[in-house]
C-alpha cells in the first residue's frame, strides 16, 4: 500500500493510497455481508478496480458472540489493476470480542482496527477466552486501534425514531458503514436509495437506516479520533473502454446461461434443488422467464438433473446446479445424458467435502468426480472458469460445447467464484458466439431397398455428434433408454463388438473437443512454469506479479479445459523444468497431468476454505524452483 499526503482542505488531512484492504467482521446477525455489499457497490460506481471475500457460518443463525458464528466481508479496491482480496486487512472493523479474536491473526502490525467497545463487556469477552479486555491489557499495542461506542452512538442517533432499543442496535452496521464511507472518501446517494427500496414498506425503518448511516459519517468528519481520511483514485487505466458492473460469480454465471439461451435461440430449462453455494443461480434464473428461462425447484438433486435431461431430450438448453453432494446423487442420470448423447450442462459450484463438509467454504476437490464419478466407461467434458467475471464466458463456452457435440458437460465454479465480486465489462451481443442449432428435420439415412429413414445414432463425420430430434417430429420416431444401443439404430444392442464400438467412439466424440491452445505467459523465458485451474488465477497472477518484480522469472499458463486438455499441453509442460501446480485440494489435476504427460509436476496444495494468498504462493513457487 502506497500513501501519498495531500494538502488538506479543510482541518483534517487527506492522504491518498493506491489500495486498501478493509475487513468488516461481527456477529452473523450484525449484517456484516450487507455492510461489505454496500461498501463494494458504491467502490464500484466510483470507479475503483476491486476483489471481494465473503465468508459466513453455514448456519441459518450461529450462536450469538461465539467465534464459530463470525461473518466477515473482505474488500481489496485499488487505483489500478488487481486480482485477489488481498492477503491481509490494513483496516479491521470489529463488531464485538469474537470477531476481533477470530480476525487478528490476519492483521498485519500497524494495521488499523475499529472495535465497537460497546461489546468488550465481561460475558461477551469471557465468551470468546478474554481473561482480560484487549483494549486494556496492551496486547493491541501493535496496531492503530480506534476505540468507538457504535452501538450507543447508533442508539442515540436513532432516537427521534422511537424505535426499541433492540431495533436501533440493529442498524449499528449502517453507522460503521457510514464511518468507513468518510473516512476512504466514498459515494453515500447510492446506499441511500438502496435503504429507502429495500424498507420501502416500513419507511421509518428505512429513515432510521439512512439516519444510523449519516450519523457514522458524520462522526468520522467530527471526532478527533479520525484525523486522517483516505483517498483511492479510480482505475481509469486498469479499465478498457466500455461499460462495466460489479458482479458476483453466480450472478456472472446466470447470467451467460441467459446468454446461452438467447444465442442458440432454444428456451433455457434449469432442473435444480437448493444447495449452498449453488442456489443464488437457481434464485436470479427464476427471475427472467421474459427471456426463455424455466426454473423448477424439485424435490432432490435426482429429480432436479432428471427434469433437466427431460427438458433437453425435448429441445431445450437443459441445466442443473448443486455442489459436491449433489454432484454425487446426480452421477447415474449424467451416465444417462452420456448414453443418450444430449446437451446438458451440470454446473458445480464446490464446496468444502467429504459429505456435507463446509458448506460456505471454498474447495476445488470435485475435479476428480467431474471426471470419473460415474459408472462405466461415461466421458464428460469439463470446463472451470478462473474469476466472478469470467463466469459469464464460461458458461457459453459451455454451451457451445454441449450443443455442438451432443454431451453433457461439468461447469467447474466453487465458493470463492461464486460469492466473490469484481468489475465485469458487459459485452456486446454482437461479439458473442453463434450458438445456433439445427433440430433433424427428416430421414437421414437410406436402407439398401432405397427406403429413407431417421437414424438417431447416425453420427456428424467432423464432431461425431449424434442428431437432436425433438420429439413429436414426424417420421422421427426413436428409442432413447439407457441400454447399450446399436450403432446407427439406436435399438438395443447387446453385441459385444457394438458395445466397444460405441464406448470407443463416445470417448472420441470428448477427445476430439475443439478447445483452443493454451497460451502461456512468460516475458522471460522462464524454467519454471506456475500452471493452475479455476479460481487459484488470481492468486497465482498476483504471486507471479511478485516475483517478476523481485526480479525472478517465472512464466504462467491457467487451464479452463479440464476434458479434454488442450492439445499443446504437452509441448507446454516439456518447454519447462520445474511445472508448479497449485489447487485447493490434495493435487488432483496434478494427479491427472502426472497420468496422462509422466510431468513431474510439482503440487502446492491447501484445502482449509479458502483461497490462496498471494504471497504463500510467491514462496512456494521460489522453493520449489530451487529443490532439486
Amino acid at each position: 500500500m502506497t500513501e501519498t499526503a495531500i494538502p488538506p482542505t479543510g482541518e483534517k488531512e487527506v492522504r491518498r493510497l493506491d489500495r486498501v484492504i478493509i475487513r468488516f467482521a461481527g456477529d452473523s446477525g450484525d449484517g456484516m455481508q450487507l455492510t461489505g455489499d454496500r461498501f463494494t457497490s458504491e467502490t464500484a460506481s466510483f470507479g475503483n478496480d476491486l476483489s471481494t471475500l465473503p465468508n459466513f457460518p453455514a448456519e441459518i443463525r450461529a450462536p450469538a458472540g461465539t467465534l464459530p458464528g463470525v461473518s466477515s466481508f473482505q474488500l481489496h479496491f485499488a487505483d489500478h489493476d488487481i486480482l485477489t482480496p488481498g492477503d491481509a486487512p490494513d483496516v479491521l472493523v470489529a463488531m464485538n470480542p469474537a470477531a476481533l479474536k477470530a480476525n487478528i491473526a490476519d492483521v498485519p502490525r500497524g494495521a488499523e482496527i475499529i472495535v465497537n467497545t460497546d461489546e468488550f463487556t465481561k460475558r461477551p469477552m469471557a465468551k470468546v477466552g478474554y481473561a482480560t479486555s484487549p483494549l486494556e491489557d496492551g496486547s493491541l499495542d501493535a496496531y492503530r486501534v480506534h476505540p468507538v461506542p457504535l452501538t450507543t452512538l447508533t442508539v442515540e442517533a436513532l432516537k427521534e425514531f422511537g424505535l426499541s432499543r433492540k431495533e436501533a442496535e440493529r442498524s449499528k452496521n449502517m453507522f460503521a458503514l457510514g464511518l468507513l464511507s468518510w473516512m476512504y472518501h466514498r459515494p453515500t446517494e447510492g446506499t441511500e436509495t438502496f435503504l429507502r427500496t429495500k424498507f420501502a414498506k416500513k419507511p421509518e425503518i428505512a429513515e432510521a437506516n439512512v439516519a444510523a448511516f449519516r450519523a457514522g459519517w458524520n462522526f468520522g468528519e467530527t471526532t478527533e479520533d479520525f484525523a486522517v481520511s483516505y483517498e483511492v483514485a479510480p482505475a481509469t487505466s486498469a479499465f478498457p473502454n466500455g461499460t462495466y458492473r460489479n458482479i458476483s460469480g453466480n450472478l456472472a454465471l446466470s447470467y451467460g446461461l441467459i446468454a446461452a439461451g438467447h444465442l442458440a435461440d432454444l428456451p433455457v430449462y434449469l432442473g435444480s434443488y437448493p444447495i449452498t453455494p449453488a442456489s443464488d443461480i437457481l434464485h436470479e434464473l427464476s427471475r427472467h422467464k421474459n427471456f426463455g428461462v424455466r426454473t423448477f425447484q424439485a424435490e432432490d438433486e435426482i429429480a432436479g438433473i432428471g427434469a433437466a435431461l427431460g427438458a433437453a431430450f425435448g429441445g431445450a438448453l437443459g441445466v442443473t446446479t448443486t455442489s459436491g453432494p449433489g454432484v454425487a446423487l446426480k452421477s447415474e442420470t449424467i451416465g444417462l445424458a452420456v448414453s443418450l448423447e444430449l446437451p446438458l450442462l451440470i454446473v458445480d459450484i464446490q464446496r468444502g467435502g467429504p459429505s456435507t463438509g463446509l458448506p460456505t467454504k471454498t474447495e476445488q476437490a470435485d475435479l476428480l468426480q467431474a471426471m470419473y464419478g460415474r459408472n462405466g466407461e461415461a466421458p464428460v467434458p469439463i470446463v472451470a472458469p478462473r474469476t466472478p467475471a469470467d463466469c459469464f464466458d464460461a458458461a457459453i463456452d459451455a454451451a457451445r460445447i454441449a450443443l455442438e457435440y451432443r454431451t453433457p458437460v461439468f461447469l467447474l465454479s466453487d465458493g470463492y467464484l461464486a460469492n466473490g465480486s469484481e468489475p465485469w465489462k458487459i459485452p456486446e451481443v454482437t461479439d458473442l458466439p453463434d450458438l445456433t442449432v439445427q433440430f433433424a428435420a427428416g430421414p437421414n439415412h437410406e436402407l439398401a431397398d432405397g427406403t429413407e429413414v431417421f437414424w438417431p445414432y447416425k453420427r456428424d463425420p467432423q464432431t461425431l455428434a449424434r442428431p437432436w430430434a425433438v420429439p413429436g417430429t414426424p417420421g422421427l420416431e426413436h428409442r432413447i433408454g439407457g441400454i447399450e444401443k446399436q450403432d446407427g439404430t439406436g435399438n438395443i444392442s447387446y453385441d459385444p463388438a457394438n458395445h466397444e464400438f460405441m464406448v470407443r467412439t463416445r470417448q472420441a466424440k470428448i477427445d476430439g473437443i475443439r478447445v483452443p491452445d493454451l497460451d502461456v505467459d512468460d516475458p522471460d523465458e522462464a524454467r519454471t512454469l506456475v500452471l493452475g485451474w479455476g479460481s487459484t488465477y488470481g492468486p497465482i497472477t498476483a504471486a507471479v506479479r511478485r516475483l517478476r518484480k523481485d526480479g525472478f522469472p517465472v512464466a504462467q499458463a491457467h487451464l479452463r479445459h479440464l476434458n479434454p486438455f488442450p492439445r499443446n499441453l504437452d509441448e507446454v509442460l516439456e518447454r519447462y523444468d520445474k511445472v508448479v501446480l497449485p489447487e485447493m485440494n490434495l493435487g488432483q489435476l496434478a494427479t491427472l497431468i502426472r497420468a496422462k504427460y509422466l510431468t513431474n509436476v510439482h503440487s502446492v496444495t491447501q484445502v482449509n476454505g479458502m483461497p490462496f494468498k498471494a504471497a504463500q504462493l510467491a514462496e512456494a513457487v521460489q522453493e520449489a524452483s530451487r529443490a532439486q
